[in-house]
């Protein structure tokens, strides 16, 4: 009986293998082979030259890793400034290890971390990251309450609470400055707390590469939730959007003052392209006026009672939703950086001042050493210092922009200090002419306390016009030491109302000036070069104060986009740059 029960008992556990086995493949030896590859490190975090800050002294840093190797690992260690913080050398998957390690000690200060891979055949990896623990962030500019980098994260660093992410926004991989920048994607954005940001005056400024797909979509949206109906919600808030138009994509502001809305559409002025080039975008709203800027020029302004905040309590980036859905203005795909906000109302010259601090002007031409885009400001964009303004030179539209307006016994004074290093010199620019009064300086680098006039004009360089009938002749005169050189130029006839491209160009041997590209007579010749003794102010918009004889005083003309060069253009440069600019 008993063997029979154990026979029995046999057969059924025979029966139970079988059953287990059924469609599963045995496990069959497969041999190693060589070991040939050391391992292969990959850090996700931190990442190579990553800035981390936080409201305390020391920092919390989850490292987050992952180890492969081609036979077996054997042991991996973390290192933070050559001390080993912790060691690995038992795995579940031999070949692969997926590992994080909290270090809460991370100081202020730059930083190197080392993740050290050894295998069993003693091949030795060292994946080396460098990162920094900063201090708190300090506010730069006046007035701003809120910084997003997207360096990586979604973190405010002013108040250092982070954004709430809706889908799946993402990271670009590219950034006009820092490490990264703000990727949209459909159906995702991310929202921010609006009670700190709800001020009697609001502006933001960010930098933009725009994606066209889809056609229409929120940028930054503050709009009540809630609302009984989409045309009362935008009686509160802001909403800035772009739209499909002939020109691109139309950068749109609506803002609401309670009782009502007003619109802000400069139309093609407003406009982008997706030209893979970053945009800065800013907009202003303050209690009488509403303000839209692309790339620090106003494309939209208009007459605004104050924003009414009532029901706010979200700032959307890069979706008009949840509470601007209508008209289709939904999630965003392109890229977004240094997003910052402001408790008032910026001028031109802050944006201007924005845009220097994130994207510092670099000579787009070779030999300039001075430009001068005249964008609401008199600032020299290469060595970010401001002219001297003497009376009450203005601002106009002009040829791009803005552009220096002139105005009796006015005009602007800069240093000299980065323009006579050599004895060349070049000066190219838009006027638009006033031809009253009959003559006037327009750029003069003469020397200061010259004994006598005659004796003043053999240093430096003075251009100006003269009227020539019903025109007006622009002109130069050079001084190279012992004698002056006069080249009387070309015609340019006021009675058009355009503006026209000049170019002076002053070699060691000849001066030409270009009216459009184009030389204007054969070029005056001389020996030496400009001597720029006793040279020590440029002087835009008059021959004042040291080129008054002949009445060469203020020109009441427009300027725009002045450029100083250290050596003579040639025609086909002179070209290049009216091309690039008519």
């Amino acid at each position: 009986m008993k063997t029979t029960k154990y026979i029995l008992a046999f057969l059924i556990g025979i029966a139970m293998l079988i059953s287990c086995n059924k469609g599963i493949d045995p496990i069959a030896y497969v041999a190693p082979g060589a070991d040939q590859a050391a391992p292969v490190v990959v850090v996700s975090y931190p990442a190579e030259g990553q800035k981390i800050q936080v409201p305390t002294l020391l920092a919390s840093v989850n490292i987050q890793f992952v180890v492969t190797d081609d036979i077996e690992l054997k042991s991996v260690s973390v290192i933070m400034d050559g001390t080993e913080l912790t060691s690995y050398s038992s795995f579940k998957d031999y070949r692969r290890a997926v590992k994080s390690y909290l270090y809460d000690k991370v100081s202020n200060g730059a930083h190197i971390l080392t993740i050290k891979a050894t295998d069993l055949s003693g091949k030795v990896t060292n994946k080396v990251i460098n990162f920094e623990k900063k201090p708190p962030y300090v506010p730069v500019f006046s007035g701003e309450i809120f910084y997003m980098p997207f360096d990586g994260d979604y973190g405010e660093k002013v108040s250092f609470v982070d954004a709430t992410k809706v889908g799946v926004p993402g990271f670009a991989g590219q950034a006009l400055k820092g490490l990264n920048s703000y990727a949209g994607a459909t159906d995702s954005y991310i929202t921010f707390p609006a009670a700190s940001l709800k001020n009697a005056e609001f502006s933001a400024a960010f930098w933009y590469k725009l994606n066209a797909t889809p056609d229409r979509a929120g940028i930054l949206v503050m709009s009540p939730s809630g609302a009984a109906n989409f045309d009362a919600s935008r009686t509160k808030g802001f909403r800035l959007f772009r739209e499909a138009s002939a020109n691109g994509q139309t950068i749109k502001l609506n803002a609401g003052s309670g009782g009502s809305e007003s619109w802000f559409d400069g139309g093609a002025a407003a406009s982008i392209k997706q030209t893979g080039q970053w945009v800065h975008v800013a907009f202003t709203i303050s209690g009488s006026e509403c303000v839209v800027y692309l790339n620090g020029v106003a494309v939209s302004r208009g007459a605004f009672s104050g924003i009414d905040w009532t029901g706010v309590d979200a700032l959307s980036i890069g979706s008009g939703a949840p509470n601007f859905k209508d008209w289709g203005h939904l999630s965003d795909n392109s890229f977004i950086d240094e997003l910052r906000i402001f408790n008032r109302a910026l001028n031109p010259s802050d944006i201007q001042a924005i845009i220097q601090y994130d994207s510092p002007y670099t000579p787009k031409y070779s030999g300039e050493v001075f430009y001068m885009p005249f964008e609401d400001n008199y600032k020299e964009l290469n060595s970010n210092t401001a002219a001297a303004k003497v009376g009450s030179p203005d601002f106009a539209a002009g040829k791009k922009g803005q552009a220096y307006a002139g105005a009796t016994d006015s005009y602007i004074t800069f240093p000299t200090t980065n323009l006579v290093k050599t004895s060349q010199f070049s000066a190219v620019f838009w006027t638009k002419v006033n031809a009253t009064p009959d003559r006037a300086g327009i750029i003069c680098i003469s020397p200061s306390g010259a004994a006598n006039f005659d004796a003043s004009r053999t240093k430096g360089i003075r251009i100006f016009r003269e009227a020539s009938g019903t025109s007006q002749r622009y002109k130069s005169n050079v001084g190279f030491g012992a004698s002056e050189s006069w080249n009387d130029g070309g015609l340019i006839d006021p009675a058009l109302g355009e503006w026209t491209h000049v170019a002076i160009t002053v070699s060691d041997t000849e001066s030409s000036i270009y009216i459009n590209g184009e030389l204007t007579r054969p070029a005056s010749t001389f020996t030496g070069g400009i001597d720029w003794t006793g040279c020590t102010s440029l002087t835009i918009g008059s021959g004042a104060p040291n080129f008054i004889d002949w009445g060469h005083l203020s020109d009441l003309s427009l300027i725009d986009e002045l450029r100083i060069f250290n050596k003579a253009l040639t025609q086909a440069e002179v070209q290049t740059i009216w091309n690039d600019e008519k």
